[in-house]
């Protein structure tokens, strides 16, 4: 047999080790741990604590904000995985000085602090800028949808939650019945009893927070031109009801602002909402905001900074704005592909997107079978027959709106009736109604037709090409890389504390690679 050296791993070694030693250049701990000692003050973080006169010793804000950084930047979010890693894993001791802090305390410093986290990344961002990491000539926005710490179940208008409190009252009312049943009973129902007065209790918990919410809160109004009722959450009333590809989840939409240069995000926010069209104003303000708190531009968005988004982020109150600030940018509405003669092909090679579950849903003449005349104000259906107007309506300035119904005897008596209407019983019915049908035009000059016009002309092609290359890897260095797939706090400001953290890793990582902190 070859003669090899004896091992044995169940032995104790004492082992001196040198932690700066072990932070290496060109690692992310190494960037992580000289940008937070040389080039970040932490003053906003000191307000809180009132221990100088007296009381316990408390872990410095730089050894919390460096391990939990670094926990994110290896996907580990748990507060007791940080604190045993602190307790195990050699870098973290390096980034700690051998000291553990408890795992209470590590979820007090990330949910505690979400003003002093923003100032955190206002000063990075400002390192990104010194470092020549910023561009300054392109941002694109768009968000990313993920559940948070709520539970989608206990979401509900006032009225849904208030029917499902009935429902709780009557099935504690159900079992507080059944637990009189069992008094006196053999002794092998004794476990039955119990069970059901602990389902008691639960519901009772339940039924009671419910209650609570009830009382002390205000209907939930959405931001849409005329505001209606959205379902509020007990759990967390700040996060919402969110459709994704991955379906409905109860969370948060983390929106970012990414410079084209290097990716470096100069925005980051966290909105209880599934719209994004809400969110564009408060994005481009925290960007102006930014950049003047850190000294880089008094207004950026005035230099003609191209900023770029999505189609979730296009109405016509943002195009109104964005064009009376003067603000240079591309974002197209969800016509801007049928508009293009490259994609004219599309849903033949490709079909139409997003039908996946609408195989069900019956489907109607569409309003370009019907023959509309704006100067006369008529309208013919597919069955040549000359509708009603019903309705002229100013929509907004330089956008009208013309609604056309068809007579009940000419639609009870058309052929083509089940193919046009959507319930074509309703015109069997005295109080029914035809088919209706609408047109909307403008005069050509609105904010909306001057959007059309940018994204429509080749350089808008060319620029709203970018959009996609600059912030998408940014969602999937997060998403995938660091494994953040839901958020762990409650609350908007938590959250978006989080959510910022995160995006502070990424920075960070721009920063080791491009960059050269010492």
């Amino acid at each position: 047999m070859p003669n090899f050296k004896r091992y044995d791993y169940n032995q104790d070694a004492m082992v001196v080790i040198n932690f700066e030693e072990q932070l290496q250049p060109e690692t992310f701990e190494f960037t992580l741990h000289h940008l937070i000692d040389d080039h970040i003050d932490l003053s906003a973080f000191h307000k809180k604590y009132q221990n100088d006169s007296g009381g316990r010793t408390a872990y410095d804000p730089a050894i919390l904000l460096k391990i939990i950084l670094f926990a994110y930047s290896k996907g580990i979010t748990s507060s007791r995985e940080i604190q045993w890693q602190c307790e195990n894993n050699i870098l973290f001791k390096a980034l700690s000085c051998d000291t553990v802090p408890h795992f209470t305390s590590i979820a007090s410093f990330v949910s505690s602090y979400p003003d002093a986290i923003e100032s955190v990344f206002e000063q990075v961002l400002l390192v990104c800028d010194q470092q020549g990491l910023l561009g300054n000539e392109l941002f694109a926005i768009d968000g990313c949808k993920m559940p948070s710490n709520a539970s989608k179940e206990h979401s509900g208008t006032f009225r849904e939650l208030a029917q499902k409190q009935e429902k709780i009252r009557k099935k504690i009312k159900y079992f507080l019945k059944e637990h009189k049943r069992l008094d006196g009973r053999k002794p092998k129902e004794k476990e039955r009893k119990q069970a059901v007065a602990k389902a008691a209790d639960t519901l009772q918990k339940h039924f009671d927070k419910i209650d609570q919410f009830l009382k002390n809160h205000s209907l939930r109004m959405g931001q849409g031109k005329k505001p209606k009722e959205v379902k509020s959450n007990i759990t967390d009333n700040e996060s919402a009801k969110m459709t994704t590809s991955k379906g409905t989840i109860q969370g948060y939409n983390g929106v970012a602002a990414v410079d084209r240069k290097h990716q470096i995000v100069v925005e980051a926010q966290a909105f209880g909402e599934g719209q994004e069209h809400h969110t564009l104003k408060p994005i481009l303000d925290g960007i102006s905001c930014h950049y003047q708190n850190i000294g880089i531009d008094e207004d950026i968005l005035a230099k003609q900074v191209i900023i770029t988004a999505d189609t979730g982020f296009s109405n016509d109150a943002n195009y109104n704005y964005l064009r009376e600030n003067g603000i240079n940018a591309y974002i197209p509405d969800n016509k801007f592909r049928s508009r293009d003669k490259a994609f004219t092909t599309q849903k033949t090679k490709y079909g139409k997107r997003n039908q996946k579950g609408r195989a069900n849903v019956q489907k109607t003449t569409p309003a370009s079978e019907f023959t509309f005349n704006k100067k006369k104000k008529t309208c013919i259906c597919p069955a040549g027959k000359a509708m009603l107007l019903l309705k002229e309506e100013h929509v907004s300035e330089g956008k009208k709106k013309l609604l056309f119904e068809g007579r009940l005897t000419d639609c009870r008596a058309c052929s083509l009736k089940s193919q046009c209407m959507r319930n074509p019983d309703s015109a069997d019915s005295r109080k029914g109604h035809g088919r209706q049908v609408s047109l909307t035009w403008t005069n050509g000059r609105t904010a909306t037709d001057w959007m059309k016009k940018r994204v429509d002309s080749i350089e808008g092609k060319t620029i709203y090409g970018h959009r996609m290359s600059a912030v998408e890897p940014v969602f999937g260095n997060i998403g995938t890389n660091k494994r953040l797939n839901r958020f762990s706090l409650r609350g908007k400001s938590k959250v978006q504390g989080q959510w910022q953290m995160f995006c502070l890793v990424h920075n960070i990582e721009k920063l080791m690679r491009y960059g050269s902190i010492h």
